[in-house]
């Protein structure tokens, strides 16, 4: 069954945040612009503060109210979020999508609506600008919106609110055993920088049997032998995400030296002075080698991997890196040298194989964990596509 359409701007009260630039304050009430706008939902942290003046100067225009609807309307265009928030605020550069009592679309429902491929294609049609993209606020008003009845629409957001639910709690959850690795190392090793279990001190280089760059040969994005491991592929955090890899041949010679063996740690070396250093340990089955942004390390007899990467994404290895590099201008760059500089205690090396049994209990979980979110990810995807072309078997999903 498909759905009648209707057009935004008729069926809701649709306005923008200003396009003036209050001067900013210490103290104030938060503008929110199109950055504030994560996940669904609004984030005033790293919002500016302008004066009460300002802020009532911009409501006569556009006041909002619990219940409306956010879009991103510049940058990374579209995060809608509804609003639901006792915090004062005004907004720039942000879609206000406002809801008349007479209105016949519900705002859960619409939330989803233009999260959904049919309103993403036409915002891809109609956005301007090249690299900061950007939708007027005619584009907004103009999208059409499937318009089921409106029991239906609750209906739809009530199952897709269950299916996202289900996903959030996945990623909950990795998040929380990401932390637990980290409370783990602090519990077991103390704080790397005051060094309050008094640990033997040595640098990097002592714990390491070998160092050495990744392959400087281009690597193509279909074909070759070999995935490549570049630093987009190391997470901040210290996990592997293999997305976007790219592959290239290697001689006798380059699968010797440029292939990463379970047990590797690799440390990006160049990257932007918040990025620079990532580290992760390899423990993959399948062979892939690694970019010369990346410095292989293995250890010796002194360390595990887990212990040094678990180091090196701590608080005091990413405050260690920013110190490294906080005259630098542009690309940062740590060569394998001053990797290996990098002071840190050394616990026994008993305690250390503890924590790297730990380590991998919990990868387990998260293996798991990342299983459980792309069945739920398919599932949520699923269900919107059927949502918008009127498929959805609401008696047999509710």
């Amino acid at each position: 069954m498909s759905w009648e359409t209707g057009v935004l701007g008729e069926i809701c009260d649709v306005r923008d945040g200003t396009h003036d630039s209050p001067k900013y304050q210490s103290e104030g009430i938060p503008l929110v612009t199109s950055k504030n706008l994560i996940n669904g939902s609004i984030d005033f942290t790293s919002a500016n503060l302008i004066t009460e003046e300002d802020h009532t100067k911009i409501s006569k225009r556009s006041k909002v109210d619990n219940g409306d609807i956010l879009y991103a309307m510049i940058g990374t265009v579209g995060n809608p979020a509804i609003v639901n928030t006792d915090t004062v605020f005004s907004i720039k550069n942000v879609g206000l999508i406002k809801f008349r009592e007479d209105s016949q679309i519900y705002n859960r429902y619409l939330i989803f609506a233009l999260d959904s491929d049919l309103v993403k294609r036409q915002i891809l049609r109609e956005s301007k600008g090249g690299t900061q993209k950007f939708v007027s606020l005619k584009v907004l008003r103009n999208l059409k919106i499937p318009l089921p009845p409106l029991q239906v629409q609750k209906q739809i957001a009530a199952v897709l609110e269950k299916a996202d639910t289900l996903r959030s709690q996945c990623q909950q959850m990795e998040q929380e055993l990401n932390t637990l690795a980290q409370s783990v190392f602090l519990d077991m090793f103390g704080d790397p920088a005051k060094n309050s279990k008094s640990w033997p001190m040595g640098v990097i280089g002592d714990c390491c049997a070998s160092v050495n760059y990744g392959t400087s040969d281009k690597a193509d994005i279909e074909n070759g032998a070999y995935p490549v491991l570049r630093m987009n592929n190391i997470t901040y955090e210290g996990r592997w995400n293999f997305s976007s890899l790219k592959y290239l041949d290697l001689d006798e010679k380059g699968v010797e030296k440029y292939l990463a063996e379970s047990g590797d740690i690799l440390f990006n070396r160049t990257n932007s002075k918040e990025l620079v250093g990532k580290t992760a340990v390899y423990r993959e089955s399948e062979p892939m080698a690694f970019a010369g942004y990346l410095v292989r390390a293995r250890v010796n007899d002194k360390a595990v991997p887990e212990y040094i990467s678990a180091l090196m994404n701590s608080r005091y290895g990413k405050q260690t890196l920013l110190n490294m590099c906080k005259s630098i201008v542009g690309m940062a760059n740590i060569n394998a040298k001053e990797f290996q500089k990098i002071k840190l205690p050394i616990p026994p090396i008993e305690l250390q194989q503890e924590f790297q049994k730990i380590v991998f209990a919990l990868d387990e979980k998260l293996f798991e964990l990342k299983k459980h979110f792309k069945e739920n990810d398919d599932l949520f995807n699923s269900l919107m596509q059927k949502a918008f072309k009127g498929e959805l078997e609401l008696k047999d999903v509710a």
